[in-house]
C-alpha cells in the first residue's frame, strides 16, 4: 500500500507539468493573435494549475491510514479540494466574461492566425494526453480526485477544440471575405465578432463546470448515499441471505467519501442462534458484499428477529 500514494502523487505532477506546459504555449498563442478566445483558454490552464497543485496535496494527505483523531481515515479532503477548483473555476469564467464583453465593445483586430491555431493544437494534445493517463488511471485506482482532474483537463480539451474552430473561421473569413451587419456596426470584420462571442460561451460552459464540482462536493461533505447501482448490489447481496437463511434486516446506510465506501446495516437472526453462528452469517455477507464492491468499510449489527425492538431504526 506505500507505494500507491507515491505513483498517484506522481501522476498528480504529471498533471502540474501539463498545466505549465499549456500556460505557456496558450498565453504565447494569446500575444501572437490579440483573441481574447485564447485568452479565455489560457486562463483556463491557470486554474488546472492551481487545481494540479492542490490535487497533489489532496493525494498525499488523503492516502493517509486512520488514526486516533480520524477514526475513517481521511479522504473527505477531496471535496474540500473539489470544493475550492469549483470556487476557481467561477472566478476564472468571470475574468473571461468581462474580458470577451470589453472586446466586444472595443474590437481589435486578430494577428497571426495561423501560427496561433498551431500552438494552441499542440497544447491541447498535451491536455488530451495527460487527461486519458488521469482518468484512466484514476478509474483503476478508485482515485475521485484524478479521475475529476482528467474530466477537468478533457473539458479544457473541448474548449479549446471550440476556439479554436472559430478562429480558423476567423481566419477564412478573413482571407475570403463576408460580414455581418452587426459587426458591421461594431467596426469589426463580420467574422471577428467570433471572438469575443465565443470567449462568452466559453465562460458560460465553465460557469455549469464550476457549478457541477460545486454540488458534487456538497454532496460528499453532506454524505450522500452511494449510486443507486451500488446500493442495489448491497440489496441484492442482503435479499439472498433473507431468502435462504430466514432473517431479515433493516437500517441500511451509505455513503461514500472519496475513494472509499461506507456501509451499515442491522441483521436480524433467530434468538436461538448462538453468537457464532450470527457471526459467521455477518462474515459472509460482508465478503460477497466486498465481492462486488471494492474499498468499502462494512459496520454490521446482529439483532433477534423476535425482538420487536430490533426493528426500531435508532
Amino acid at each position: 500500500m506505500a507505494d500507491a500514494p507515491k505513483s498517484l502523487a506522481a501522476y498528480g505532477w504529471l498533471s502540474i507539468a501539463a498545466a505549465v506546459s499549456t500556460i505557456a504555449l496558450k498565453s504565447y498563442a494569446y500575444w501572437l493573435t490579440g483573441s481574447v478566445g485564447l485568452l479565455s483558454d489560457a486562463l483556463e490552464s491557470v486554474i488546472n494549475l492551481v487545481a494540479a497543485v492542490i490535487m497533489v496535496a489532496v493525494l498525499s494527505i488523503s492516502a493517509r491510514p486512520p488514526d486516533a483523531t480520524h477514526a475513517y481515515g481521511h479522504e473527505k479532503i477531496e471535496y474540500f479540494s473539489s470544493g475550492a477548483e469549483g470556487v476557481m473555476i467561477l472566478l476564472a469564467a468571470f475574468s473571461i466574461g468581462f474580458s470577451a464583453w470589453d472586446r466586444l465593445w472595443h474590437p481589435q483586430a486578430l494577428q497571426q492566425l495561423d501560427l496561433g491555431i498551431a500552438i494552441s493544437v499542440f497544447a491541447s494534445l498535451i491536455n488530451l494526453a495527460v487527461a486519458r493517463i488521469l482518468i484512466r488511471v484514476g478509474r483503476n485506482r478508485q482515485s475521485i480526485t484524478l479521475e475529476a482532474d482528467g474530466k477537468h483537463l478533457m473539458t479544457d480539451v473541448w474548449t479549446t477544440v471550440g476556439i479554436l474552430v472559430g478562429i480558423a473561421l476567423i481566419s477564412v473569413g478573413n482571407r475570403f471575405e463576408a460580414s455581418l451587419s452587426l459587426a458591421k456596426s461594431l467596426g469589426m470584420n463580420g467574422w471577428e465578432i467570433l471572438d469575443p462571442l465565443l470567449a462568452i460561451g466559453v465562460a458560460l460552459h465553465i460557469v455549469w463546470a464550476g457549478l457541477q464540482l460545486i454540488r458534487r462536493t456538497v454532496s460528499g461533505l453532506l454524505d450522500a448515499a452511494l449510486p443507486a447501482d451500488e446500493v442495489r448490489a448491497i440489496v441484492a447481496v442482503l435479499e439472498q441471505y433473507v431468502a435462504s437463511h430466514a432473517i431479515a434486516y433493516h437500517a441500511l446506510r451509505t455513503r461514500y467519501a472519496g475513494a472509499r465506501r461506507f456501509m451499515s446495516v442491522h441483521v436480524l437472526v433467530p434468538g436461538q442462534w448462538s453468537v457464532q453462528q450470527g457471526h459467521d452469517l455477518l462474515e459472509d455477507i460482508e465478503r460477497r458484499i466486498m465481492d462486488n464492491l471494492d474499498n468499502i468499510d462494512i459496520d454490521t449489527h446482529l439483532e433477534p428477529i423476535e425482538d420487536l425492538a430490533s426493528w426500531e431504526h435508532k
